[in-house]
């Protein structure tokens, strides 16, 4: 049944545009085809050992079994704020400063549900990540979305175009760097000119920094450590991209006490809680030593360099990432080729690996067409095979 009484669509209209999102359908493909998956950026094997036995002890010991506190466990909240201290300077108050969400996708979710009244403007840096539009579409805002542009091997943003796409509706701008799906890390000059502005139009922001761990050349910088953005900032990160746990959905945004109590009252009528043995094993994991982010970082490198090569090999125009976990490439240079739906549709039946097309992570789909999107947060081994089976495209 597709319409309710009186012919109405069962669906809230500002959902329309949204149906089953492009990861499931290509999940599924992979499966039916028995392709490699280097769609859906989630890890093929587990994170620390010692990380997932302390999830272990919480279970038996009857630590968060029950409903959790709704802020988040002091543990957990007390390991985010000394992480932002110790990577960050920034200094943040576990109990008022806080909060614990059900992966960052909620957190993107309260915190826009919490900040937009119906009408008002949010600029995404384009391609975004394709849970940014539904959640401004639910909260009732309008998508502006300010294009960064392919250009020398690596995509830009345009400071330029952001400024002029700030209107006096323009209520916030939502952030990510490190940024999916193009792997570009916003410099320190691109980050004080966003701060500048907001502080100009007296803009709240959104960041959404949940690779902040997997940067490999330049730096990750919160824009809350920019002078006037600590009490405007609603900075987003989340336990499943640095720690190989994605199941566990642990996020949490750290913000002004204002900032915090605003997107708590819409968190706490969503999951209200969730996740409490993982909360604590989540505080354990962000005390990891040093020798754990860089050995991270170390692995992932490597494998996005042996991705990027063979791709390159394969006959794609590659852009090789500053961060994340994806590699983006353009499919033009293999003849011929102009539809990334098609392409990746077609994928796994001529070679047997399964991709996403950049189009769906954009308003302007003639934009992002040509372009596909790889994840190398895979074994070495099954990323090899994958080159193997893509570098049968040059050959015909």
């Amino acid at each position: 049944m597709t319409q309710g009484r009186q012919g109405r669509p069962l669906l809230n209209r500002r959902l329309t545009e949204f149906g089953t999102t492009i990861f499931a359908e290509m999940s599924a493909l992979a499966v039916r085809t028995g392709s490699i998956n280097l769609g859906q950026g989630f890890p093929d094997t587990d994170g620390p050992e010692e990380i997932r036995e302390a999830a272990v002890r919480a279970l038996r010991a009857g630590h968060g079994n029950q409903y959790p506190p709704g802020p988040g466990v002091p543990e957990l909240r007390s390991a985010i704020t000394e992480h932002q201290q110790r990577r960050y300077g920034l200094a943040y108050d576990p109990d008022t400063e806080v909060l614990v969400t059900a992966g960052a996708t909620e957190a993107i979710a309260a915190t826009l549900l919490a900040l937009l009244e119906p009408g008002d403007e949010v600029i995404a840096l384009e391609p975004y990540y394709d849970s940014y539009a539904a959640c401004v579409a639910m909260a009732g805002g309008t998508r502006v979305p300010v294009t960064l542009h392919p250009h020398e091997g690596a995509y830009r943003l345009d400071l330029d175009e952001l400024r002029a796409a700030v209107t006096p509706r323009t209520r916030l701008i939502l952030l990510n760097t490190p940024h999916n799906p193009t792997g570009t890390v916003l410099t320190r000059e691109e980050l004080a000119a966003v701060a500048e502005l907001a502080c100009e139009r007296d803009l709240l922001v959104v960041t959404d920094e949940v690779y902040e761990h997997l940067v490999f050349e330049g730096e990750h910088i919160p824009l809350a450590s920019f002078p006037g953005m600590r009490e405007r900032t609603v900075t987003i990160s989340s336990a499943g991209k640095t720690f190989s746990f994605t199941g566990w959905k642990v996020g949490w945004i750290t913000a002004s006490p204002a900032l915090v109590t605003a997107v708590r009252s819409a968190k706490q009528f969503l999951t209200y809680v969730s996740a409490g043995p993982f909360q604590y094993a989540v505080a354990e994991a962000l005390r990891l030593p040093d020798s754990y982010f860089d050995g991270l970082r170390a692995d992932l490198r490597a494998k996005r360099d042996l991705l990027s090569s063979g791709l390159a090999e394969a006959g794609f125009e590659v852009y090789k990432p500053a961060g994340t976990y994806f590699v983006t490439t353009d499919i033009r240079p293999l003849g011929g080729e102009q539809d990334g739906f098609a392409f990746c549709r077609a994928l796994p039946e001529r070679c047997g690996v399964v991709a996403i097309p950049n189009a769906v992570f954009y308003d302007h789909r003639e934009q992002g067409a040509p372009f596909v999107r790889f994840a190398f947060c895979k074994r070495t081994d099954v990323l090899a095979e994958a080159v193997t089976r893509l570098k049968s495209l040059a050959a015909g």
